[in-house]
């Protein structure tokens, strides 16, 4: 069980502008990436015994977390 955050800034390092810049001009992106923060906490919480959660409840968030992820990916191929 990992305790690290995964902030989006530390998963696309190389992408940190074009994310700053298509969360300004991009109101779906914005919303994916405030998703993918809140979420990314709550698994953090969780994992951290802040907020205990069970082992299938924080598996379910990170798959969520995940898919997240990639349509965030798919945003920064295309930026």
């Amino acid at each position: 069980m990992s305790h690290v955050a995964h902030e989006l800034h530390e998963e696309f390092p190389e992408h940190a502008e074009a994310i700053h810049a298509l969360k300004a001009k991009n109101a779906h992106f914005a919303r994916l990436t405030e998703e993918y923060h809140t979420l990314n906490r709550a698994i953090h919480r969780m994992e951290t015994n802040v907020e205990p959660a069970d082992d299938a409840t924080i598996e379910d968030l990170k798959k969520k977390r995940l898919v997240l992820k990639d349509e965030i990916a798919g945003f920064l191929e295309t930026a």
